[in-house]
């Protein structure tokens, strides 16, 4: 799977991308992760790409020419309905498990990081078709929220995770939290293990995390459970 991130700081994304399972992805080839520095578009010598608000306000407005030129340039000047193109906006969807699945189906994504007091209203109505939110709260660019979007659909990508079979068992994967986890020791401080964990009884141990996972949703995120029912 292929992401492409317009960014005007590539250099956020360096650390994480060279880091535990994205790292490991990366190297065997099962996603493939592009750069794009927005600036590298600009047409002015300073490589300006943001300006004054029309009407005044505080901050700058990210220019419409560099970030329609660079994503023209790497994605096409033709409309692609498979290639979701994804402005990263707290004005967007709030991201969910529901909405990573779904992009994990796509063989591409492009994820435009917005900064500063935002992008240019035209590229939001003429270039994007699609705005991701990672939750109700502002941070200083969209390359945090982009690195969030590209590990989570990327895990859910064959191969990524090792075994396939886990990010069916996680937190929202089946619409509620996931149950504890316990390791060695069994005795720690004091605090033991369940014993239903260390008995061996597959049955009951299947019994006993579908029962913690119900009451750990319904005593922390109960609105998953009306969602759900």
């Amino acid at each position: 799977m292929r992401f492409d991130l317009f960014t005007l700081f590539p250099e956020c994304f360096t650390g994480p991308l060279q880091s535990s399972i994205l790292k490991r992805a990366l190297e065997r080839g099962l996603i493939d992760v592009r750069l794009h520095n927005i600036r590298d578009y600009a047409t002015d010598k300073h490589q300006v790409c943001d300006d004054y608000p029309f009407g005044g306000g505080v901050g700058m407005v990210m220019k419409p020419e560099p970030i329609f030129a660079a994503v023209e340039a790497v994605v096409g000047q033709t409309s692609r309905p498979d290639l979701p193109i994804i402005l990263m906006s707290p004005a967007g969807r709030v991201f969910n498990d529901a909405m990573a699945r779904e992009l994990a189906q796509h063989e591409r994504l492009a994820l435009i990081c917005g900064h500063y007091e935002g992008v240019d209203e035209r590229v939001r109505e003429h270039l994007c078709t699609d705005e991701i939110s990672i939750g109700d709260y502002v941070v200083t660019g969209g390359e945090l929220p982009a690195l969030v979007v590209v590990d989570a659909v990327a895990r859910l990508r064959p191969g990524v995770l090792g075994d396939d079979t886990s990010a069916l068992t996680e937190s929202h994967a089946a619409g509620l939290l996931e149950h504890p986890h316990y390791t060695r020791p069994a005795d720690f401080q004091g605090w033991q293990v369940p014993e239903v964990l260390r008995s061996g009884n597959h049955a009951e141990i299947e019994k006993w995390r579908q029962a913690q996972s119900l009451q750990r949703t319904r005593e922390r995120r109960p609105e998953l459970l009306d969602k759900n029912s």
